[in-house]
């Protein structure tokens, strides 16, 4: 009896410390958000799939402020307007400034050798969430907006799978 491929990528097997298995989730989920754009061509990449207007494309750019905001401590002037690509801005500019964000935030994350120290210098005068809270909360976005990524992908063409 033939076995069936599996389609989705398993967990990564990280390192044994807590941030060798923080970081190897982070980046599980980032590469599966990479990997629901890719090869999705205009204006499908763009295209609400569901009544809120949520598109591939928009959650990506999302994903990029969030990214910047947990671990560099950027501001971000509006949460809803991160959610929309405007029309001068291409899928590979998008993924682009995703990509940037993770290099940025991966230095942070590198250069960190206690995860209860601050993940940035704060903002507004407030203290910054330490870099145990910060990751965790990225793994959580990043998870909630992978799969709402995998479902619009499938609406898309019905690809599957990570």
């Amino acid at each position: 009896m033939p076995t069936k491929r599996r389609r989705d990528q398993p967990p990564p097997r990280t390192g044994s410390s807590e941030k060798d298995v923080l970081t190897g989730f982070l980046d599980y989920l980032r590469e599966s958000v990479l990997a629901k754009v890719a090869g999705v061509p205009e204006p499908d990449v763009r295209t609400p799939g569901v009544a809120s207007g949520t598109n591939l494309l928009g959650l990506v750019k999302h994903l990029t402020h969030v990214e910047r905001f947990v671990l560099l401590g950027q501001d971000v002037p509006s949460w809803p307007a991160t959610f929309h690509a405007g029309p001068d801005e291409t899928t590979d500019g998008v993924v682009h400034g995703y990509r940037e964000a993770i290099a940025a935030t991966d230095e942070v994350i590198a250069a960190c050798d206690d995860l209860e120290r601050p993940a940035h210098a704060g903002r507004r005068g407030r203290p910054a969430p330490s870099m145990r809270w910060a990751l965790v909360h990225l793994i959580e976005e990043t998870g909630r907006h992978a799969g709402h990524l995998d479902i619009l992908r499938e609406l898309i063409d019905g690809r599957t799978g990570r």
